[in-house]
């Protein structure tokens, strides 16, 4: 007999070919009045062309959830190693936030 599993848990599958990750040191984040589109871009020293290694495209309450999970998760982690200082590396590119609207 199996034991009851919870009816709110999801069961969720990382492939090996996920599971590595994907590099990203810039992101960058439009939004059209139905969704948030994110896109996660790998930038190298002298390389003067970048490319979009992964796009996430999110409904606004998704996006909203992201922020706010985000922001739970960067709270926990600085109270165990302290807070993070988004100044301390001056060649550093920002994340945008804004641009251009994205088209749905």
């Amino acid at each position: 007999m199996q034991p009851e599993q919870d009816p709110n848990q999801i069961n969720i599958e990382l492939g090996e070919d996920i599971a590595d990750g994907t590099y990203s040191n810039l992101a960058i984040i439009t939004h059209s009045n139905a969704e948030f589109v994110i896109d996660f871009v790998r930038m190298m020293p002298g390389v003067p062309k970048a490319r979009v290694k992964s796009r996430i495209i999110l409904t606004p309450h998704h996006a909203k959830r992201l922020l706010a999970a985000l922001h739970d998760n960067v709270s926990k982690y600085e109270q165990v190693h302290g807070e993070i200082d988004i100044n301390d590396h001056p060649g550093a590119l920002p994340m945008t936030f804004g641009g251009p609207t994205a088209q749905a």
